[in-house]
């Protein structure tokens, strides 16, 4: 038992000696400002240091950044009372001061500085649990693929806080063990032995170790090789021989398949297979449609075929990838590869070389003037008869041979602004087949329609015996094109004779007003003649007669005179009945 008690007193006087030295390098002194240094980790109830003072002092006051951590005895022993860790504070700065008996500070306080040193008490750590790379395949020995990072808690750029990386473990070694290193102390992940094949495998999995001088710890890397462009497309075949078809095969079709392998990954750009026609097709009348999963290439038809323009082609593919081919490969002839296409005959209709044939004429041209043409083209050269369809009102006509059409009637733009009618071409021979296509017609507008009342207006009427002058309001209109501005009319009496009893006010351009002058009428009918002129070019004028019987009461009705200056029809507008 006092062989324990022994060993015991000297492992406390070895913790003591080796904790509490001061800056003079003893554990005991005088009441002065100092800094202590000691490791942390040591157990509880470690004296640090023992300060001593001269009477009156009987003991001794710690303030400060205690944190429940330090202490100090009465008689100036200071001492920990619960573990240090420097990772979570490294310095403590305390005030010691000697109190008297009555607790009056005698001396002090002076600062104590508490320095906590490191002990390799952290084990290194990666900031990922696992890491993820790729490189190449091919890529050179010497590439780097990543860089691995992990820390250490302990104090840095000590022996403590330094770290090492290495691999222990690759997995499969194919096609050897050792194809990867990590650089000792930077952690850069990087390609040692040789190229890699993905056939090979496509990825490598591997196990890698930090430490640091006592602890290690293990991280998983996985290695991911991606596949390059190394390989190009080979054609199963490199000729498919002579293809016949007819010239009407229809758009879309299908008319051969071919194929190309490429031994890259699978699903990728690099494997990918592209096909394009390099020859014998500048007219663009094929293209190739690649099967995403197979890679076969369907050759369709894009535009229409011509016997008469190219019976026989000799066409090229070549097959080739999106991604770009690595340095030092090229495309061979095994990527190309070639077929005869040889297109028949098919009688086919005349072709017109417009769909809508446009022209435009004034509506007042002399009949038999020419107002259009069309033309037309027989695939196989046969000659070309025309004539014309849904020609109701009989306006027009066209030259059989030359497709020239020609008025043959007076136009009226009233009637039809835009005339349409079906142009229809026929081959001379042959199976007569037929084509057709629009021709329309535009009529631009002449002043050739008077102006006229916008409705006819009855039931007007003014009583008798008048006690003030009457007035009614009417409407005029014109069948002619209008600007955006509309009508413009003017309005005047029809005879001077009928100014002393009657007057016309213009109210707007199409508008006027009808009033008596005075109050003193006779029962009886008055024919009130009014003109408007429209001021075209050249100008029109149309007379209107405002006819009325005055029996009781005065009625008054406006008629129109007929003939070619005069109103031949109306339309309904808003009119105010006279009043007396």
């Amino acid at each position: 038992m006092m062989l324990q008690a022994h060993l015991c007193s000297l492992c406390l006087l070895t913790l003591y000696l080796t904790t509490g030295y001061g800056q003079e390098g003893k554990f005991s002194g005088p009441l002065k400002p100092m800094k202590l240094s000691i490791f942390e980790g040591q157990e509880p109830s470690q004296i640090i240091f023992q300060f001593k003072v001269n009477s009156p002092a009987v003991s001794f006051e710690l303030t400060g950044e205690t944190d429940n951590t330090f202490k100090i005895e009465p008689d100036g022993l200071l001492y920990l009372i619960k573990p240090l860790d420097r990772e979570t504070r490294s310095i403590y700065n305390l005030q010691v001061a000697a109190l008297d008996a009555h607790g009056t500070i005698v001396e002090g306080p002076v600062p104590i500085t508490i320095e906590v040193k490191d002990i390799n008490d952290n084990r290194p750590t990666f900031l990922q649990p696992k890491y993820e790379g790729s490189v190449r395949q091919n890529s050179r020995p010497g590439s780097n693929i990543g860089t691995l990072s992990a820390r250490d808690m302990d104090e840095e750029n000590t022996v403590n806080s330094i770290l090492g990386y290495r691999i222990v473990e690759q997995t499969p070694q194919i096609p050897m063990d050792g194809l990867f290193l990590v650089q000792t102390y930077s952690g850069v992940f990087q390609l040692a032995k040789r190229s890699l094949k993905k056939q090979d495998t496509p990825h490598y999995n591997l196990t890698v170790q930090v430490s640091d001088k006592d602890f290690k710890t293990l991280c998983a890397v996985r290695i991911n090789v991606i596949d390059i462009n190394d390989q190009i497309p080979i054609f199963k075949k490199s000729d498919y021989g002579n293809l016949t078809i007819p010239e009407n095969t229809k758009i879309g079709s299908i008319i051969l398949t071919i194929q190309a392998t490429d031994a890259d990954e699978p699903f990728t750009g690099s494997s990918k297979i592209l096909y394009r026609i390099t020859q014998g097709d500048s007219e663009g009348r094929l293209g190739v449609d690649t099967d995403p999963r197979t890679n076969a290439g369907y050759v369709t038809v894009k535009k229409p075929l011509d016997f008469e323009t190219a019976a026989v082609s000799n066409i090229i593919f070549k097959a080739e990838n999106p991604e770009p081919l690595v340095p030092g490969v090229a495309y061979n002839e095994s990527s190309f590869a070639k077929f005869t296409l040889i297109v028949t005959n098919v009688n086919e209709a005349p072709v017109f070389s417009q769909y809508v044939f446009q022209a435009r004429v004034s509506e007042d041209v002399a009949t038999g003037t020419k107002v259009g043409n069309v033309t037309a083209k027989d695939p196989e050269g046969l000659d070309i008869r025309y004539s014309l369809r849904g020609d109701t009102r009989g306006w027009l006509k066209i030259d059989p041979v030359t497709g020239e059409i020609f008025s043959a009637a007076p136009l009226d733009r009233e009637a039809e602004s835009v005339y349409r009618v079906k142009v229809v071409a026929t081959e001379v021979g042959g199976s007569s087949l037929t084509s057709v296509s629009d021709f329309h017609l535009s009529l631009t507008d002449v002043n050739d329609n008077p102006p006229r009342l916008a409705q006819e207006y009855t039931g007007l009427f003014l009583c008798h015996p008048l006690s003030a002058s009457g007035s009614l309001i009417f409407q005029a209109t014109d069948d002619d094109w209008q600007s955006f501005r509309g009508p413009q009319f003017t309005f005047s009496l029809g005879s001077e004779s009928l100014q002393k009893d009657w007057e016309v006010l213009k109210i707007n351009g199409t508008h006027a007003r009808l009033s008596t002058k005075h109050t003193n009428f006779e029962e009886g009918v008055y024919d009130i003649p009014i003109r408007i002129n429209d001021g075209g070019r050249p100008p029109l004028e149309g007379t209107v007669s405002l006819p009325g019987i005055i029996l009781a009461v005065v009625f008054i009705r406006m008629k129109t005179n007929k003939g070619k200056d005069n109103v031949q029809s109306a339309q309904a507008s808003e009119v105010q009945p006279l009043r007396s």
